[in-house]
């Protein structure tokens, strides 16, 4: 069976991409093939330089413009792309060149408190204010509209009466870090049997 070669998009410090690494180190066909950034200096680019991953530091106007670095993508054979902290939204030439093959993590249960802007801080500022009892994690094939593909899986946290932004943020990335690999995993070995 062929190895599923993964790119990882972060824009951030890359938690959620050091557990993507930590989870596929020794799996026999998924390797994290390349990690994409759009912020020089962002702490993922230094997780990738520690583990040995080649990386690519992407511009704005080639990204939305140019051809969205497909071409960049196939010379590192990239098969699957993984969202990660990834603030841009996906120009319609990359979803086009990866049909089904790019998944992302929202930090809120879709189709409620996604969309533009909302990211990060914003969300749980957001879903505090409204007196919402939970939020969670939404797991999502990426199309090319924000938040919007068809949802993959969901997972809850409750939220109690004294919770702060910061608070949930915390409960929000102990359910990214403990689903997002598994689920990524279950994704492409699905694809991978569909592909047999």
């Amino acid at each position: 069976m062929q190895t599923i070669n993964v790119a990882i998009f972060a824009s951030g410090a890359g938690s959620n991409a050091q557990k993507l690494i930590d989870h596929f180190r020794k799996h026999s066909q998924i390797k994290i093939a390349l990690i994409v950034c759009n912020k020089p200096g962002a702490g993922v680019l230094t997780i990738a330089q520690n583990e040995n991953i080649p990386s690519l530091l992407i511009e704005k106007e080639q990204f939305f413009r140019g051809n969205a670095y497909v071409d960049e993508l196939k010379q590192h054979n990239v098969d699957f792309i993984v969202l990660a902290g990834f603030l841009w939204k996906v120009p319609v030439q990359l979803v086009k060149a990866f049909p089904q093959r790019i998944i992302n993590i929202h930090p809120a249960l879709l189709p409620n408190y996604g969309g533009k802007g909302m990211y990060g801080r914003f969300v749980h500022e957001a879903v505090i204010a409204a007196k919402e009892t939970e939020s969670g994690i939404s797991i999502h094939y990426v199309d090319e509209l924000y938040d919007h593909g068809q949802l993959i899986f969901q997972a809850r946290c409750t939220i109690e009466a004294g919770d702060t932004p910061d608070s949930l943020a915390q409960k929000i990335h102990a359910l990214e870090h403990e689903h997002y690999p598994v689920i990524v995993e279950k994704v492409i070995e699905d694809l991978q049997n569909r592909v047999k």
